[in-house]
C-alpha cells in the first residue's frame, strides 16, 4: 500500500470498512418483490455470528399479508435451511417492518425477502457481506461488576481449600485442632500461586483469542497504485494481496460490464473521477487519468467476487497536472472538477450542466438524519425548464458517490441501492455444479449483456428524474456526485449537504 495514507484514510480502511463501502455498512436495497416494490435495509452486526438487523418498507402494493425473511449462504436455498423468520410491523410506521437474523459464518451472503399478499406472492434476493469489522469492549459497569464477582470467587476457592483440609475428614460437630488449623493456613498459601497460575493461564488464553479475532477482522485486499508521468499520466493499479496472489478469493465478475469501479476523490473535493481500468493480468489494472486539478486524491476501487463477496479496495496518491489530451480507454469514463475551487457551501440544490441543463435535487422538508432512510431525488431539465430523457448509463438510469469531507464515509449507490447488480445475478445464477473458478463469471457477463433489469428505474410518469435510497450512516459534511447520460454523454453533477 502507498505509504502515503492520511490519518484518516488509514483510520476508514481498518476501522470502518464493511459491505464494500467505507464507513457506509449498512447494505440498502430498493426493488421488486414480484408484484410489489420493497425498500430493503440491512444493518450487519460487525462480528460473526451476530444478529443482523432487517427492516423491509412496502413502496407499493397492498393487502400484505406477511414479510418473510430468510439468511443463505451463498444465496442459494438447501435443505439444512431453518423455515424463515416472519418480520413483524413497526409500532407507530405504516408498511414498515422489521426482523433480527443470525448470521453464522462469514463470507457472502444473502437475505431472501419474501412478501405476500392480496396481490400474491414474491421475493427477492438482497446480497450481503458477513464480516466481523469490529472488536466490542466490555462497558465499566460489566467489567466492574466482573472484577469483584472474580474476586469474590477467588477469595472463596481459598476458603474452601482451607475448610476441606481443616475440616472434611472430621466426625460431624468435632472441632479440628490446633495443628489442623495451622495445616490449612499452610495450604491456603500454597493455593494462592496456584490459583493465580490458573488466573495467568487464563488471560494468556483470553489475549490469544483476542489477538486471533482482531487479526480476523476484515481488511480490504493490500494493492499498490502508481501513475506513470508522461503521455497519457497512466494509473496502474497492482493487487498485492498474498491472500488473492495465493488464490483464496474467487475471481473477479463484472458489475453493470465493468470488472473494477474506480474512483479518484481530492482530499478537498474538488476533483473527482469514475473510471474503469482494463485488466492487464490476473492482479493488474491500468486506466489513462483525465486532466484533474493536481493534489491528493483518496482512490476507491470497487470489485465483485464469483462467490458474491463485494469489496472496495483502497489507496491514496498525488494526481500530477496533465497538460496532454484525455484519451478515456474506456466509453463510460467520466471526471469532474469544480469550475472555481471554493468552500463547501451546503446549500446547493441546483446545478448547471454541460449542453445547456440543469440538475436539481428536488428535498422534502424534512431534515437529513444519520441512520434514516431516504429518497435522495434528483431532476434534469433542458433550456425549457422541461425534463430530459436519460438513457441508461452502465444499466442503470443513474449512478452516484457519496463522500464525507474527511473521507470517512464513501459510497457507491444507484437507483436499486447500495447492491452490486453481479453480486445478484451470481446468486441468481448459481448452480449446485459450479465448482470450477470462472464459469459462473461467464454466466454473469452474458446475462448482463443480455439484459439491463435496472436500466428502466426512473420516477414514475417522469424520465428526468431519479430517485436514489440511502441511509446516511454518521453525521457530518458530505458531497453527492450524480451521473446521468444523455445524449450519448455523461453529465455530473455535484451536491454538498449537512446530515444531523
Amino acid at each position: 500500500m502507498n505509504p502515503r495514507w492520511s490519518g484518516t484514510l488509514v483510520a476508514a480502511a481498518v476501522l470502518l470498512v464493511a459491505s464494500a463501502h467505507v464507513g457506509s455498512p449498512d447494505t440498502v436495497f430498493e426493488g421488486a418483490a414480484g408484484p410489489y416494490r420493497v425498500r430493503v435495509i440491512v444493518r450487519p452486526p460487525g462480528i460473526v455470528p451476530g444478529l443482523a438487523e432487517i427492516t423491509v418498507r412496502l413502496l407499493s402494493g397492498s393487502g400484505l399479508q406477511s414479510v418473510l425473511v430468510l439468511p443463505l449462504r451463498g444465496g442459494r436455498p438447501t435443505a439444512e435451511e431453518p423455515p424463515p423468520d416472519s418480520a413483524k410491523a413497526v409500532p407507530g410506521a405504516r408498511d414498515l417492518y422489521s426482523a433480527q437474523l443470525w448470521l453464522m459464518e462469514g463470507g457472502a451472503y444473502s437475505i431472501q425477502v419474501t412478501v405476500r399478499g392480496a396481490a400474491g406472492s414474491g421475493s427477492v434476493i438482497v446480497p450481503v457481506n458477513s464480516i466481523a469489522t469490529r472488536r466490542l469492549g466490555f462497558d465499566t459497569p460489566l467489567a466492574i461488576a466482573l472484577l469483584g464477582l472474580g474476586a469474590f470467587l477467588f477469595v472463596g476457592a481459598i476458603t474452601i481449600v482451607g475448610a476441606a483440609v481443616r475440616e472434611s475428614v472430621l466426625a460431624p460437630g468435632t472441632e479440628p485442632d490446633a495443628g489442623r488449623r495451622r495445616r490449612s493456613w499452610w495450604i491456603r498459601l500454597l493455593a494462592v500461586p496456584l490459583l493465580a497460575l490458573a488466573l495467568f493461564a487464563g488471560k494468556k488464553w483470553w489475549d490469544a483469542d483476542d489477538a486471533a479475532h482482531s487479526a480476523s477482522l476484515y481488511r480490504p485486499m493490500v494493492v499498490k497504485t502508481t501513475i506513470a508521468t508522461g503521455p497519457g499520466h497512466v494509473l496502474t493499479l497492482a493487487i498485492t494481496d498474498s491472500e488473492w496472489l495465493g488464490r483464496q478469493f474467487t475471481p473477479l465478475v463484472p458489475d453493470h460490464g465493468k470488472l473494477m469501479h474506480l474512483f479518484l476523490v481530492r482530499d478537498d473535493l474538488q476533483g473527482f473521477a469514475h473510471l474503469h481500468p482494463l485488466m492487464v493480468d490476473s492482479s493488474t489494472f491500468r486506466t489513462a487519468v483525465p486532466p484533474l486539478p493536481p493534489g491528493r486524491y483518496r482512490l476507491y476501487a470497487d470489485v465483485v467476487h464469483e462467490s458474491g463477496f463485494t469489496q472496495t479496495l483502497l489507496d491514496s496518491l498525488d494526481v500530477p497536472a496533465s497538460p496532454d489530451p484525455w484519451r478515456a480507454l474506456d466509453p463510460d469514463d467520466s471526471w469532474w472538477e469544480r469550475d472555481q475551487p471554493s468552500a463547501i457551501s451546503y446549500q446547493l440544490s441546483a446545478v448547471s450542466l454541460e449542453d445547456g441543463l440543469t440538475m436539481t435535487w428536488v428535498q422534502d422538508s424534512a431534515p437529513l438524519v444519520a441512520g434514516r432512510d431516504v429518497e435522495l431525488r434528483f431532476s434534469v431539465r433542458g433550456r425549457d425548464g422541461q425534463p430530459v430523457t436519460l438513457e441508461p448509463y452502465m444499466g442503470m438510469m443513474s449512478h452516484a458517490v457519496i463522500a464525507r469531507a474527511d473521507g470517512a464515509v464513501f459510497v457507491h449507490l444507484h437507483p436499486a441501492g447500495t447492491i452490486t447488480m453481479a453480486a445478484q445475478l451470481a446468486y441468481a445464477l448459481r448452480q449446485p455444479g459450479d465448482t470450477v473458478r470462472g464459469v459462473l463469471g461467464n454466466r454473469i457477463t452474458a446475462a448482463e449483456r443480455a439484459t439491463s433489469p435496472m436500466a428502466s428505474m426512473v420516477t414514475e410518469g417522469d424520465p428526468g428524474t431519479v430517485t436514489l435510497p440511502y441511509a446516511f450512516p454518521q453525521s457530518g459534511h458530505y458531497r453527492i456526485w450524480v451521473q446521468v447520460k444523455v445524449n450519448g454523454r455523461v453529465l455530473t453533477g455535484a451536491f454538498d449537504t449537512q446530515v444531523n
